[in-house]
Parts: structure tokens; C-alpha cells; sequence
């Protein structure tokens, strides 16, 4: 349980400095919108990190992935200045489709609703 509090405290700790580089410290021009970090999931070995992130108005969703992933060095680099870990973790991202789907679901419920009301 204690194990289980650390690895939700260092997930934390890592979408929050994963975020704040993202949007301050990463000059890519190509990536476009507003890229949210909406969760890290760390293996309990502290060696792999998986990123799932969100993207708004983005151009181009996996132009944008592929820039992450090019980036993930840097961003690991920048995490081990920030956050005192014995091994800062590999960064793995992927996108977040829950916000997607949640939407695809809410327009779903909507038009059942309009129905309804038409009937």
C-alpha cells in the first residue's frame, strides 16, 4: 500500500514537470495546439514511463506524437534536474483518447435526447 502511494506521488510529480517543459521549455514549431498531459503511469522499477496526452486544435496529431517521441530525451533530461529519482524513466507517449470518446459519448447522448423530445 505505502508502495503504492510513492508510485502515485512520483506519477504525479511526473505529469506535472512532464507538462510544465512541454508547454515552456520545448521550441518545436511544428508542434501545434495544446498538448495536456492527462496522466503518467510509472512501472513499479522506476524504468519506463507511459505519457498520455491530450491535444486541442492540433494540426496534425501524429506529427505531433512523432515530435514528443523525438523529444523524449530532452524532456528525460530536463525531469532528472527537476526530480531527484535513482533512475528517471524512459518516456513513452501515447495519445489519450478518453476526452475523445467522453465527447463521442456526450454527442451520442445528445442526439438520443433530441430524439426523445422529437418523439
Amino acid at each position: 500500500m505505502a508502495n503504492n502511494n510513492r508510485m502515485n506521488k512520483i506519477d504525479e510529480e511526473l505529469k506535472k514537470e512532464i507538462s510544465s517543459i512541454i508547454s515552456t521549455e520545448l521550441k518545436n514549431p511544428h508542434l501545434t495546439g495544446l498538448i495536456s498531459v492527462t496522466k503518467v503511469k510509472t512501472t513499479p522499477d522506476l524504468r519506463f514511463a507511459k505519457v498520455y496526452v491530450s491535444m486541442i486544435n492540433e494540426k496534425s496529431k501524429k506529427e505531433n506524437l512523432a515530435i514528443l517521441k523525438q523529444s523524449s530525451g530532452y524532456i528525460r533530461t530536463c525531469i532528472a534536474k527537476k526530480i531527484n529519482l535513482r533512475n528517471t524513466p524512459e518516456l513513452i507517449f501515447e495519445f489519450d483518447e478518453s476526452l475523445e470518446y467522453g465527447s463521442r459519448i456526450d454527442e451520442i447522448l445528445k442526439d438520443i435526447t433530441k430524439n426523445i423530445k422529437k418523439n
